[in-house]
């Protein structure tokens, strides 16, 4: 048993495809094929069921492949700490962010880390929360930044701020002659929300239910529509599509603000959500992501409470 034939068996599980796992570990297919048939005879057990165009990993094989990974990431560490000569804040840091985060914070975040730490650059990937657990998981990611709850085996979270919904307008409404904005208002009027598989828009249908409306009683208008991002619904918003609900950090100043968009803030209870680290109990760089965690903290998001220990 070999450390390349872990890799190749994380890869086949990861992709299900022997071909597409060969090619993300730049090894022909026949070759991975047979180091996988080797290893199965070596361990007496079958990890993968092989259909005709799919491959499906067997209960065995999903926890060898998962002792595999942690084998993976220990030697990794080890490899780690010898190139590093045990600076945990020298090499890259792999970090994930949701889509919903990263344009924001990443601003505030980078210069702070080039100041704290100059020899740690950022391999930075945006992705859905699922996506984000996934690849972690895999060890392609060493931390994530990420909305509460979440839950996931092996993984430590820690909160580092709250962050406050706003309403987001169009300057001529009528509503901006208020300060404050009930949230359960916002579900009479047209409501631009993110589209399926972002976790924002299932906090904001969480806390507002009526805000998930498709059609009006006479099926003529349509009352909520979806963007794919933040950005494309806030240009809708400046347009006079309607209206949205953002995070405090994701509504600030830009050319809009003074001429075609008002922000409100919503009435109590605030609608809000808690942002955390999440990594890998195993990850062996805690210095890192004590960085990460302070350059976030003294980072200048004036809208969000910190969380502090």
């Amino acid at each position: 048993m070999t450390l390349t034939e872990l890799r190749y068996i994380v890869a086949v599980a990861r992709e299900r495809h022997f071909g597409h796992a060969a090619e993300a570990c730049h090894v022909s297919q026949p070759t991975l094929s047979v180091a996988v048939k080797k290893l199965e005879e070596e361990l007496g057990v079958s990890l993968f069921e092989r259909n005709r165009g799919e491959i499906t990993v067997t209960p065995v094989g999903e926890q060898v492949v998962a002792q595999a990974q942690r084998t993976l990431e220990a030697a990794d560490g080890v490899a780690l700490a010898a190139r590093q000569g045990q600076d945990q804040l020298g090499g890259p840091l792999r970090l994930g962010a949701i889509f919903t985060i990263a344009p924001y914070l990443m601003p505030h975040l980078i210069p702070a880390l080039r100041e704290s730490a100059p020899n740690m650059p950022m391999v930075i990937e945006e992705n859905f929360t699922a996506r984000l657990a996934e690849r972690l998981k895999q060890g392609d990611l060493d931390v994530i930044i990420i909305s509460l709850p979440f839950d996931e085996p092996g993984v430590v979270t820690l909160p580092l701020y709250d962050e406050p919904f706003v309403a987001v307008l169009p300057a001529g409404h009528p509503w901006t002659e208020r300060d404050e904005i009930r949230l359960t208002d916002m579900a009479t009027e047209n409501l631009l929300l993110l589209g399926a598989g972002h976790c924002f828009r299932d906090q904001v249908l969480e806390l507002c239910p009526n805000c998930h409306r498709t059609v009006t009683s006479d099926h003529s208008i349509q009352r909520t529509v979806e963007g794919s991002s933040l950005e494309t619904i806030r240009h809708m918003v400046a347009s006079g599509m309607g209206m949205t609900i953002l995070p405090c950090t994701a509504a600030g100043a830009d050319r809009y603000a003074h001429r075609l968009l008002a922000i409100r803030r919503f009435s109590m209870p605030v609608p809000r959500r808690q942002v955390a680290l999440a990594w890998r109990v195993s990850f062996p760089r805690p210095k890192a992501i004590e960085a990460v965690r302070q350059a976030i903290l003294d980072a200048d998001l004036s809208c969000v409470e910190p969380i502090r220990p």
